[in-house]
């Protein structure tokens, strides 16, 4: 692979703004080609370093440093979910899948390398990692619906939603970014409403809910 070029810079930085430079730039990498074919001197190219100066903040070499790139991405998409709590709860939700679905467009072909793990560097902890995002994405979820108390039947039904999320998501990439993101935040929306509809025949907590986000979409 050919990185792109970057300007060579051996200023003296702070050990976590050099740290942080050099995970941007294996971020940038990571977010147009799979970790496997990300080497040490593609990220100190990247960054106008040296490649013993990547070794020197990543001493176990290029999975340390995936993993590390691996969960800044997945802290940074975990707070698409943990945005303002202003507006209806429904208003709130597309929003956040706003904010997620730029970060999918800003990672491009990453996405995929980075947070579903079908790539040799993947392990028992870089899939801790990303597993550790979606029940996060999941809690925040309840929470920008003001869900107090959650049962399993609606945990269920946000986690398996989120799925959806993450593979539509993945397709969209695939399709060449198509349709718009703003007809897939639409789509992913009405996805969850009506999987919501099938739980609240099952659930009183669920159709509660339900009812709540029917009567916000009647207002609207």
């Amino acid at each position: 692979m050919t990185p792109q070029a970057a300007t060579p810079s051996y200023r003296r930085l702070g050990v976590e703004a050099r740290r942080g430079q050099l995970l941007d730039a294996a971020l940038a990498l990571f977010a147009r080609h799979p970790p496997e074919d990300v080497s040490l001197d593609d990220v100190a190219r990247r960054a106008g370093v040296s490649r013993p100066l990547v070794y020197r903040y990543f001493p176990g070499g290029k999975q340390q440093l995936y993993e590390a790139a691996l969960r800044s991405a997945a802290d940074e998409l975990g707070l698409c979910f943990d945005g303002p709590g202003q507006g209806p709860p429904a208003a709130r939700l597309g929003r956040a899948l706003d904010r997620y679905l730029a970060f999918v467009d800003r990672n491009d072909a990453g996405f995929s390398a980075l947070l579903r793990g079908g790539s040799v560097a993947a392990t028992s902890r870089t899939c801790a990692i990303v597993d550790g995002v979606r029940r996060a994405a999941a809690e925040h979820v309840l929470t920008l619906l003001e869900v107090a108390e959650a049962g399993p039947r609606l945990r269920t039904t946000v986690r398996l939603w989120l799925t959806t999320v993450e593979a539509a998501s993945l397709i969209w990439l695939d399709e060449g970014k198509r349709p718009p993101a703003a007809e897939v935040r639409d789509w992913l929306v009405e996805q969850f409403l009506a999987a919501l509809t099938v739980t609240a025949r099952r659930d009183a907590r669920t159709a509660a809910l339900t009812e709540m986000l029917a009567a916000e979409a009647r207002d609207a």
